[in-house]
């Protein structure tokens, strides 16, 4: 789990299954290939399945594993940890989380 993009990519997976290119423009900063490397990782980890339609052109998609889904409590508790962070240093979440 360490690494900061694999909480991010976990984080969007639980909002159901996702496309490669759907994650790429849900976290603009990551490259397509530390998002791939990342996405691996979290297979081979078996916290996310990668699954391939035999179609052309070829469609791959990923979802959290029943396993994976046991880090939504952990990650739960970081986002509530990061909201009253927002709140200490910038006095009002609201504002920095309109950015978003």
């Amino acid at each position: 789990m360490g690494g900061k993009w694999k909480p991010l990519i976990i984080y969007h997976l639980m909002t159901g299954r996702k496309r490669s290119s759907e994650l790429r423009k849900l976290i603009p900063e990551i490259t397509q290939k530390m998002l791939t490397t990342q996405l691996r990782g979290l297979e081979k980890d078996e916290i996310v399945q990668r699954k391939v339609y035999s179609e052309v052109p070829p469609r791959v998609e990923y979802e959290l594993t029943d396993y994976g889904w046991g880090l939504k409590p952990a990650l739960d508790h970081l986002c509530y940890w990061g909201e009253e962070h927002l709140d200490k240093v910038y006095g009002d979440k609201s504002k920095v989380l309109e950015d978003f």
